[in-house]
């Protein structure tokens, strides 16, 4: 079995054709204004900014409010951009960059530690880096409706939805890739459609289409979707029929060490004790409570 999760050349054709025919843009608008809302309480501004694969231009404003220059990656052709390359290989030297963000774009590398790491070689001392991705539940309605229509239809399944990082990784992630003061939130958005093919056109509309390296290279029977279907409204309607599809969102951030920045004092470097701030006796002092 291949150690590479995605094939990296068909997630990145796929999303040149999703840039071609309409990208929609409903969950990447909704992660701009909270980008927009997460930077305004970093007060400073930033010499030179970076959008990392971010699949539409939507984080360059935000950017370049906070920054004086902006450089925008893509990872497909795109006229709004200075650069087209790849997140798994950074082309932006050591210590070139004050401040990066990436917008549901790294939940598609295969090395996602690597690509962490790159990102915060890539910036300087007391650099910021902040982005999100899908992780945790993101389409664990589709998943469960998948498997168990195959599994009905011939007795076992193909992977169909990618698997996503849990939420209580990403920040040893950040920690493992040299970040400091890093910080992992997750938002769950809930999205409706009136049937399981509405769900399905989105994400080919994003690019989001299997991807997987132990795909099957069969196309699902029709079958096999109509019954998943069936589940999906089976199991996750509301009372008005519409479908719920979750996408979890994980924010992340981390700074590139500077000497400037808070550090965790020394154990034992306290100058004052917990008990007395508390007003109750330490424990292993030999002091008894009322004495």
């Amino acid at each position: 079995m291949s150690s590479l999760v995605f094939d990296r050349a068909l997630y990145r054709r796929r999303l040149a054709t999703a840039l071609a025919a309409g990208y929609p843009d409903f969950l990447l608008a909704r992660c701009a204004d909270d980008l927009g809302e997460r930077l305004s309480a970093v007060l400073r501004r930033f010499e030179v900014a970076a959008d990392l694969g971010t699949a539409l231009p939507l984080a360059a404003p935000v950017l370049q409010q906070k920054a004086e220059s902006l450089l925008r990656l893509a990872e497909a052709p795109d006229t709004a951009a200075d650069l087209v390359g790849d997140l798994e290989a950074l082309p932006f030297a050591a210590g070139s960059l004050d401040l990066s963000a990436s917008l549901l774009a790294l939940h598609a590398v295969n090395d996602l530690p690597g690509a962490l790491l790159q990102i915060r070689r890539s910036l300087r001392p007391d650099g910021l880096f902040i982005g999100c991705l899908l992780a945790g539940q993101s389409l664990t309605e589709l998943r469960q409706v998948l498997l168990a229509a195959e599994v009905e239809a011939s007795g076992g399944a193909s992977p169909r939805v990618a698997p996503f990082a849990d939420l209580r990784d990403l920040g040893s992630l950040l920690q493992r890739a040299g970040f400091a003061l890093p910080v992992v939130d997750s938002e769950v958005v809930t999205v409706r459609y009136g049937d399981l093919f509405g769900l399905l056109r989105d994400l080919r509309a994003m690019g989001w289409a299997n991807a997987l390296v132990e795909r099957s290279r069969k196309p699902l029977r029709r079958a096999v979707l109509l019954r998943a279907a069936e589940l999906y409204a089976e199991r996750f309607s509301d009372a008005d029929g519409r479908l719920r599809a979750t996408f979890e969102i994980v924010w992340l951030s981390g700074w590139a060490p500077h000497e400037s920045q808070q550090k965790p004092l020394r154990p034992g470097s306290a100058k004052a004790r917990l008990a007395d701030a508390l007003g109750v006796p330490e424990v292993g002092t030999g002091e008894k409570p009322g004495s």
